[in-house]
């Protein structure tokens, strides 16, 4: 194998520039192809990180000079890219969320098990240190008896962003509100409390009439632990807010609003409370009022982490397996939604849940 590893971006939108960089500022790693169907995009990314352009995965899998490949497509086309290429033997960084089903979900977990390739999802706001911290106090019962975990996500996002791309506007391509921006932060409650018993969803369109999406959710969660939660997501709430994530025991309450801890208040004081109390900064921008409006240092952990995963054997951070669970709890909510009835999981897979 080369002294680098060698990286390939398929698709060449709003996102890719995030994985170029983070691959380009790596130890380890090297951006050696951008791909995309649509030259327009694909040669102006390629030009400016000076490397190759193709313009069919078939193509860019013929470069042995690649051994990773980034699936940066519309989420209903990640299936077929992660299958084709990991039985063309290339490890695998996908987008959230994996798939639009379980059962894509599932086949793609099987076939880069069977392959024997490295497989990931870039739900990055899992390494935020406020996260990390939030997530050992959990498993270490400093919570106590876990009573409410909640996610507050008011963002917003212009009628142009939702045009900017065919598949922004298509429910069934992945992009209402809930499976779209919200699946990062379902996906840091099930992450950090644990796995999820209930939904109970409303989904509507506040302020985008001529797109065809949900741009609200809401929806109450009952956990398996017994904990209850709120999700509270939208779009449509200019000039947009950063992410509040709540956890909240009998004994002790942790808020981190963006990526800055706000809060962290323990019955049992610790000595490490008051630097952990410091964590993050309330000036890094984190998309709440652009598509764009944040850092790509969470991205270059996931990557730095696929390199060392290869190069060294080291654990993946985040293995797709312990992300199928986000993707039930959120069809979950669009089950609930479209049936106006709570909905216990396990849930099965039902395309009419794209309808609007």
């Amino acid at each position: 194998m080369a002294e680098k590893l060698g990286f390939g971006l398929l698709g060449s939108g709003l996102i890719a520039p995030f994985h170029a960089k983070s691959v380009q500022e790596s130890d380890g790693g090297s951006l050696i192809a951008v791909c995309d169907t649509n030259r327009e995009r694909a040669d102006p990314l390629a030009g400016k990180f000076g490397v190759k352009a193709y313009c069919t995965l078939d193509d860019m899998l013929k470069d042995d000079r690649i051994h990773v490949v980034n699936v940066l497509l519309p989420n209903h086309l990640h299936h077929d890219a992660v299958v084709r290429s990991a039985k063309a033997g290339r490890h695998v960084i996908m987008e959230k969320p994996p798939a639009m089903t379980l059962q894509e979900t599932d086949d793609m977990i099987a076939v880069c098990t069977a392959k024997k390739v490295k497989f990931t999802c870039m739900v990055q706001c899992r390494v935020r240190q406020a996260i990390q911290y939030m997530k050992k106090a959990v498993d270490d019962g400093r919570f106590g008896q876990i009573l409410h975990a909640d996610a507050y996500m008011k963002w917003f996002r212009s009628t142009d962003y939702y045009k900017s791309d065919a598949w922004r506007s298509s429910r069934k391509s992945g992009a209402g509100v809930t499976v779209q921006q919200a699946f990062h932060y379902i996906d840091l409650l099930q992450y950090i409390v644990g796995p999820v018993a209930r939904v109970e969803a409303k989904m509507t369109n506040l302020a985008h009439p001529e797109i065809k999406i949900e741009d609200t959710v809401l929806s109450f969660v009952t956990y398996k632990n017994g904990a209850l939660g709120v999700v509270q997501a939208s779009t449509a709430l200019w000039p947009g807010t950063d992410v509040r994530i709540e956890i909240n025991g009998t004994n002790g309450t942790a808020i981190m609003m963006g990526e800055k801890m706000v809060t962290w208040k323990f019955r049992d004081e610790r000595p490490e409370d008051a630097t952990i109390r410091q964590v993050g900064s309330a000036s890094q921008t984190t998309a709440a009022g652009g598509a764009a409006d944040f850092g790509h240092l969470d991205h270059k952990v996931v990557i730095q982490n696929m390199i060392d995963a290869v190069r060294k054997d080291v654990p993946i951070l985040i293995p797709v397996p312990s992300v199928r669970h986000t993707v039930e709890i959120v069809l979950g909510m669009y089950h609930s939604a479209a049936r106006k009835t709570p909905i216990d999981l396990p849930v099965k897979d039902d395309p009419t849940v794209w309808d609007m």
